[in-house]
Parts: structure tokens; sequence; C-alpha cells
């Protein structure tokens, strides 16, 4: 009788794990990148305040801007991986598996190719990197050869990222669950751990990611090799080469526009602030972004599935999808940024000291910073799955622009410090908050003043939880770690019960509990929710 039970339960188990179903396969991507996330976050948590003790404030400032400066670098690699990962997305019900396979032959040209080019970048950084950052004498060779580290470690992830870019594209990235989890903590956490214990400082640090790097790849090229039948190279045609490299060519460029809107704050702030104030500003940030990124993991795991609905042409239910991907945005993002606003003073007060808070008013503007990008590259995502880049990335380029202007002038001439760092970053992002939607809107047929009228509501409340909740934790602050995990439990259940019927009509209610019971209950086999 026990053996039946065990029996029934795994087949229990086992049944509502079932990939038939769309939906089904959008949710168990999103617990894959959950876990992965989780574990980067749970790592930074831990190594962060050890890394700082261990570095120092300049050195760790150092890390922060060369890893900013690498990421603008990035821009560089022709973008193989994104170009690849949206196009087997886009193709995802194509059975034409040897053009697929040319696709992977055409990203690893467009690798090749840019190689010299983030080499040559790679030097200029490793020459210039001490004097931006007005390095002393005796630290000048530590930070040049971080800078060459750092600069080989992204010209191997380019190589390494193209695996995992089959497998997202594939709509299969739930297949690495578990494993990759384990890999960032060991990897991504025991390294950097092994490098501090060891005092090998800065060099040390960097090193543990190359290492990172390099193992993380070789995972995920056996998973897809395991459970994508078709995985492998062909060589394509210089036509197709010519047709990659011109998607890859927006993919680069935004890249570098998606670099200066996530990462310029951070180099803004140390070249018109100080390195110092980069320290403050990261940690004070480390809780809001983090949490609140998480959303954009989530979205990123299920982007690839709306991305077959839209190469099918059902424009309707790719337009549902993304209104409910949309509402989840929300509800996730006004709980977890509500809870914490009101405990993030009490958060870096345990975990590093009170002296890195940067204050309630910076604290509430780098979470609306924080949120208005995560929203902003859920509509960015849905576009790239239309493979129509040039508008997009036009738009982008007048908003970092403007972004960039805003906060230099509210830095240098008005002294504003960290909350005109944020007010300037979110004035260059709106009109992102509107061009983005309606781009969506063009492609899926659903207008602007509709999606406007619906998200009314949903911004108002978010708004106000935001600013009552940084309220309250500027006026009292929790001592104990114990006491913070239990005040944070209980305020999400209450931000989550007062978001969603407060926030949300009845309508909207209804989708989220649809799509969750979805979710919840066993797919049909050959099933397409």
């Amino acid at each position: 009788m026990i053996a039946r039970r065990n029996t029934l339960g795994l087949g229990a188990i086992s049944k509502w794990l079932s990939d038939a179903s769309l939906t089904k396969k959008a949710y168990l991507n999103a617990i894959a990148a959950t876990l992965d996330y989780g574990a980067r976050l749970v790592v930074g948590l831990v190594i962060n305040p050890f890394m700082v003790a261990g570095l120092g404030d300049y050195l760790y400032g150092v890390l922060q801007i060369l890893g900013r400066l690498v990421l603008y670098m990035s821009a560089a690699s022709g973008r193989p991986t994104q170009a690849l990962k949206w196009t087997i997305a886009h193709q995802q019900a194509s059975v034409d598996y040897e053009a697929k396979r040319r696709n992977v032959g055409s990203a690893l040209v467009i690798w090749l190719l840019f190689m010299p080019i983030l080499a040559a970048l790679g030097a200029v950084l490793v020459w210039i990197a001490p004097s931006w950052l007005n390095t002393p004498a005796e630290l000048v060779w530590i930070v040049r050869l971080a800078a060459a580290i750092m600069a080989v470690d992204l010209i191997l992830t380019s190589l390494a990222d193209l695996p995992q870019s089959v497998l997202q594209g594939e709509n299969l990235g739930y297949k690495r669950m578990g494993v990759s989890t384990l890999i960032v903590f060991v990897a991504g956490g025991g390294f950097t751990a092994l490098a501090l214990y060891f005092k090998t400082g800065l060099i040390g640090v960097v090193a543990a990611d190359l290492g990172y790097t390099l193992l993380a790849g070789a995972f995920f090229l056996h998973i897809v090799r395991r459970v994508v039948p078709w995985f492998g190279i062909a060589r394509p045609s210089r036509s197709e080469v010519r047709t990659f490299f011109g998607l890859s060519g927006w993919f680069l460029i935004w890249r570098l526009l998606n670099q200066l809107m996530m990462a310029s704050d951070v180099v803004v702030l140390g070249k018109l602030g100080s390195v110092e104030a980069v320290t403050t500003y990261t940690l004070t940030k480390y809780t809001p972004e983090t949490l609140v990124s998480l959303v954009a993991v989530v979205v990123f795991g299920i982007a690839p599935g709306l991305g077959g609905v839209i190469g099918s042409g059902n424009l309707q239910k790719a337009a549902r999808i993304r209104g409910e991907i949309m509402l989840g945005t929300w509800l996730i993002a006004t709980v977890i940024g509500s809870t914490t606003l009101l405990l993030n003073r009490s958060f870096v007060q345990l975990w590093v000291g009170s002296q890195h808070y940067a204050g309630g008013l910076p604290s509430l503007l780098i979470m609306l910073m924080a949120t208005q990008l995560v929203l902003i590259r859920n509509d960015s995502n849905v576009i790239d799955l239309t493979l129509e880049l040039r508008q997009k990335v036009l738009i982008g380029a007048v908003s970092v622009a403007l972004s960039l202007a805003c906060a230099g002038v509210l830095l240098s001439v008005f002294d504003l410090g960290i909350a005109g760092l944020c007010l300037g970053f979110i004035a260059g992002r709106a009109i992102l908050s509107l061009a983005y939607p309606w781009l969506v809107g063009r492609s899926l047929k659903i207008s602007l003043a509709g999606q406007l009228k619906s998200a009314l509501r949903p911004a108002l409340v978010m708004v106000l939880f935001f600013v009552l909740a940084q309220i309250a934790g500027d006026a009292w602050t929790v001592d104990t770690w114990l006491g913070l995990v239990l005040v944070a439990g209980v305020t999400v259940v209450i931000i989550a019960f007062l978001s969603f019927f407060g926030g949300l009509s009845g309508q909207q209610r209804g989708r989220v509990r649809e799509r969750m019971r979805m979710a919840l209950r066993p797919a049909a086999p050959g099933g397409a929710d």
C-alpha cells in the first residue's frame, strides 16, 4: 500500500512537471531562472561583505566600475548569442534542422569576426584604467591585470553562451534546472570565497569569475547536446552570414545602448562624484535592484515561448500573453519593491554597516528607477521576438543620450548626488516607457491608449505603496536577521493581498487567477495553452 501511494505521488509530480503545454514550459523556465537568480542573490549577499572588507572601499569601487566598463565592451562582441537565441525562438515550430544548425554556424562566424575587436578594446581598457580611476602608483599593475582578466572573460563568455542560447531559444531552458543552480553556488560563490580566503585580492576575485564562465559553458554544452537532438554546427552560406550579421548588428548596437542605460549610472557617479560614493550607491541599491530584477529574469525565461506564438502569426494570443506578463511583473515588483523599501535601511545596516546606506529619498528613487527599467525591458524583449529592432534601437539611443545629459547636469551643476543621478535616468527613460508599448502595440495590434488606461490604476497603487513603505522604513529599523526575515514574510503577504485586490481590476484579477490555475494543473498532452 505504501509503495503504491509513493508511486502515485511520483506519478502526480511527473505529470505536473509535464512540458506538453506552452504555459507549463513557461512556468518551468521561470522556476529554473528563479532558482539560478536566487542562487546568485544568496552568493552576492554572503560574498559582498567579505569583498568590501577584503578589498577595501577603493578596490571594491574599482571592481564595480571595471565591471561596467567591460559591459560596455560586450557590445563589440557582435551579440551572436542574442541573435541566435531570438532567431531560434522565432523559428521554434520549424523542422528545418539543417537551417538551425547553419544559424549556429553563423553565430560562431560572427564571434570569430568580432574577437579581434574585443581583444583590441580590452588592451585599451588595460592601458587607460589606472588613469581613469586615479589609481595610486602601487596599485596600477593590479588594476591593469584585473582589467586584462576581465577582458579575456568577456571574450570567452561570448563563446560559452552559444549553447545556452540554443537551449533558451528552443524554450527548453528548464532542462538545466537544479544543476546550473549548484554551479552558481560551487563555482560562482565558491571560487570567489577561495580567492578571498587566500587573500588573492582583486586579481583572485576576477580570476574566480573567469573560472565560473568556463565551467558554466562546459555544462550548457553538455545539456544542449543531450536535450536538443538537432544541435550541431553547419557551414552557413555567405548570404546567411550577411543576414545574421545584420541582425547581430542591431543587437550589437542595442547591447551598447542597454549597457549605457543599465550600467552608466555607476560610471557617471564615479566620474562626477567619487569612487567611494559608488560603493555607497551600489550597496544601497543592491537589494532593490537585485530583487526587482528577479522579475526580468522570470520574463526572460518565459519570452522564448512567446516567440513561438509570434512566429506562428497568432497575434491575438501573443497580445494576451504579453498583457499577462505585464500584470505579473507589476504585481511581483510592487510586492518585492514595497517590502524592500520598508527593510532596506535595516538590511544595509545589518549587512555592511549604516555608513553605506544612501538615505531615504535616494532609496525610493533607486527602487522607482529599477522598476521602470524592468517594465521597459519586458517590452524590449517582445520587440526582440519580432526580429524588428531598428526603431527600438533608434529610440533607445535618444533615451540614453537624454538620461546621461540629465544625470550629468543634476550631478555636476545642481550637486544632487545619488538622488540627482536617479532622477536624471528616470527622466531619460520616460520616453521608452511610452515608445516601447507603442511599438509592441503596433506589432500585436493593441492600442497605446488602451494600454495606458489599464496601467493607470496599478501605477498609482505601486507609487503609493512605495512611498508609504519608504516613510515607514526610515522611521524604524529591525536589529536582527531573524526579525528582518519575519517582518519581510509578513509584509510580503500583506502587500500581495492589498496589491492584488487594490491595484487590479476584476477582469485583471481573473486573468491572473486563470493563468495560475493553468500552471498548477497537469498539462494535457499536446496542449498549447
